[in-house]
């Protein structure tokens, strides 16, 4: 019984000492193999230089200063990220006061929920979009947001024609005319440093 277990542990003490001597011997580098230096050859001209970091102002175009020339009572509006939740944006500068507006489609479509402003004003529904192309803002509060289509509370409402055979009384109701404010981007130019 003595013997093969002897022999067992002789064996066993062997291979670990020759094990140990040949990993310590070798240490395998990627860079000084042959193959592995053929196959990342191939590739290194296909890599692909990341761009630069992207900031706030790229993620979240809309944010930024606003100037309008049809808006007399709000000449100057703007736009600032909630620091607590990224899809919440304040709109300051607007005679309602300042409103809350939550991202609905990126990067620049928000709705304006209903809402009570700090002054006590009750602000109706409304749609605000920044068209990047012509850095345009564009708001019209007191028209519901519609998710399919959000552009269309841009667009003036048709009256309804009531055909002529009626001969009821029809109870006339007031609409509230939508507010609606149109602005360009005031664009800061970066200065650069001269040597």
């Amino acid at each position: 019984m003595k013997k093969p277990f002897c022999i067992l542990c002789a064996f066993a003490l062997l291979f670990s000492l020759s094990f140990s001597a040949s990993a310590q011997e070798s240490t395998w580098d990627a860079k000084k193999n042959a193959t592995v230096d053929s196959i990342t050859s191939q590739y290194k001209e296909k890599y692909i230089a990341t761009g630069p970091t992207l900031t706030t102002a790229d993620i979240f175009p809309a944010l930024g200063q606003y100037e309008s020339t049809t808006n007399p009572e709000s000449s100057t509006v703007s736009i600032r990220i909630d620091p607590d939740n990224k899809g919440l944006v304040w709109v300051e500068g607007l005679p309602q006061g300042k409103i809350k507006a939550m991202l609905r489609k990126s990067p620049a479509t928000y709705k304006i929920p209903v809402q009570k402003t700090e002054d006590g004003k009750d602000v109706a529904e409304g749609t605000l979009i920044f068209d990047n192309e012509t850095n345009t803002l564009s708001i019209a509060i007191g028209k519901k947001f519609n998710a399919a289509d959000p552009s269309t509370a841009f667009m003036p409402v048709a009256e309804e024609e009531l055909p002529a055979s009626t001969s009821k009384k029809i109870k006339k109701t007031t609409v509230a005319k939508a507010w609606m404010y149109t602005g360009t981007k005031i664009i800061e130019e970066k200065e650069t440093v001269k040597n």
